[in-house]
């Protein structure tokens, strides 16, 4: 006895099937699974896809809210303890009229307080306009306001972007209070009171801040050169956002040739004119620079690589990938039911 089975419709749900003679012969059956009860995967993936992710959302900001926030601000406050000297750190010594400590201290080209501010508020600036620039509409984000859309992409980079930073910053911390290695403004900084009675090349252990002309938080930071955090950050800001340009903005063919190679230039700019003004302001020693050079360039390849997979573009479940699959799913079965129905042996 031969059996012939044949699919009316693709992707329906039959309520009962219902088995008739096939005129071709006798013997011969068909069975016909036609329906009008169908399944619509579209309209299922949109309840069920919004529901996890809205879900999974709020299990990210109990996560964020109750571990990480906690965390950072603890950093945060033992990186700042340190830099103020509530935390007692280590103060190297010194050789009597070491030339290389003897400059005298004219300030700061960039200051501390610049560099945070350029560090902190201009990569996440920047993100956020090439994000609404790429930035496309779907099913679930179009009815949705654009800016918010691309504020909240740009969020996760950024988020990653300071997790990279206040780990570069600890480390550099930690690193000044263990070395604890004299500027080259310490004579005109700290005046120790060892130095007046010192002669020739003799090293210092243990020495006391005499200055009256600067404050307290300059006599501390006297004894910590090594490495440039000034350096280091600005080597990390700088090449963190040139390098997401190069990834997520840089085309030659669909946007301006020259606006995106520009920023770039300006971000390496940027980079590199930072660690130079910390030579000749004479606020750190060469090998102070370069060791923060390097740090910040570990730094930004691990940020980029590990934490922000390389600015590679985040899989998400949308309508129209599902749909588009559908699609190809059909095409696929008519393909496949070109050649009329399947006949099966015993």
């Amino acid at each position: 006895m031969v059996r012939t089975y044949r699919v009316v419709s693709c992707f329906k749900m039959p309520k009962r099937s219902k088995v008739v003679p096939a005129p071709s012969g006798e013997g011969v059956f068909t069975i016909d699974m036609s329906s009008t009860s169908t399944l619509d995967i579209a309209t299922a993936s949109e309840q069920q896809v919004p529901a996890a992710a809205e879900m999974q959302a709020r299990h990210g900001l109990l996560w964020h809210l109750l571990i990480d926030l906690p965390i950072l601000l603890l950093v945060a406050a033992v990186c700042i303890l340190l830099e103020v000297g509530a935390i007692p750190s280590r103060r190297s010594g010194f050789r009597c009229n070491d030339p290389d400590l003897s400059f005298p201290h004219t300030g700061d080209t960039m200051s501390i307080s610049l560099i945070a501010a350029i560090t902190v508020i201009v990569p996440y600036i920047i993100i956020w306009a090439i994000e609404t620039i790429l930035h496309r509409d779907d099913e679930y984000s179009i009815k949705k306001n654009k800016l918010l859309c691309s504020a909240k992409t740009a969020g996760f980079i950024y988020r990653d972007y300071i997790y990279g930073a206040v780990v570069n910053l600890t480390v550099l911390e930690i690193l000044k209070c263990v070395v604890g290695s004299p500027r080259p403004t310490f004579f005109d900084l700290c005046e120790p009171d060892k130095a007046r009675n010192c002669n020739g090349s003799e090293y210092v252990h243990s020495y006391t801040c005499t200055s009256t002309r600067f404050s307290r938080y300059l006599q501390i930071d006297s004894s910590r050169s090594f490495p440039s955090a000034h350096t280091s950050l600005s080597i990390y800001c700088g090449l963190f956002l040139a390098w997401y340009l190069q990834r997520r903005a840089f085309s030659w063919h669909n946007r301006s040739v020259l606006v995106v190679p520009l920023l770039q230039v300006l971000c390496i700019i940027y980079a590199m004119t930072c660690p130079l003004t910390r030579i000749t302001d004479h606020r750190h020693h060469w090998w102070d620079v370069l060791s923060g050079a390097a740090m910040g360039l570990c730094s930004v390849i691990y940020t980029v690589l590990v934490l922000c997979k390389n600015f590679s573009q985040p899989a998400v479940v949308s309508t129209s990938d599902i749909s588009s699959s559908d699609s190809n799913n059909h095409q696929s079965v008519r393909r496949l039911l070109a050649s009329g129905p399947r006949v099966v042996g015993p």
